[in-house]
């Protein structure tokens, strides 16, 4: 992630958009692990928190999400009001539908394309963990196109 931003994110080559995509027949609490989440990206930390839960997918209760906040700065009584508030269910929910409708099934995927309005016109899926090599092999050739 850190080439990734370092040579196309930083330089404006490419928009990097994140979407929820919880695996919750492999990880039941990962759905509410998303909203809270979005609740961090609320505070500006969506990247730091999004880092420790991967950290840490053993410790995905409602508790351990609380500590989690609490570990990276986050204001504690902001983030529980919209955690408990359920404000993210909805988008959360929206971004799996997305997902499955895009052919994603499993995590990390990365949908690479064009932007066309505020549409995106996919010209290639990258599935599963890759080396930067293989993602800088792609990306090069869609703005190599453009």
């Amino acid at each position: 992630m850190a080439q990734l931003d370092k040579e196309y994110i930083q330089t404006a080559k490419l928009k990097y958009v994140v979407r929820e995509y919880p695996l919750e027949q492999i990880h039941p609490l990962a759905f509410k692990a998303s909203e809270a989440a979005r609740c961090a990206s609320d505070q500006g930390k969506y990247f730091e928190y999004h880092d420790l839960l991967f950290a840490n997918q053993k410790a995905l209760t409602p508790l351990d999400l609380a500590n989690h906040a609490k570990a990276i700065g986050l204001d504690l009584v902001s983030f529980q009001e919209c955690f408990d508030s359920g404000k993210y269910t909805a988008t959360v929910r929206r971004d799996v539908e997305t997902g499955q409708k895009a052919g994603i099934r499993g995590t990390p995927t990365f949908l690479v394309g064009v932007q066309d309005g505020d549409k995106v016109k996919v010209s290639r899926i990258i599935r599963g963990a890759q080396p930067f090599s293989v993602i800088k092999d792609v990306l090069d050739k869609q703005l190599a196109q453009n």
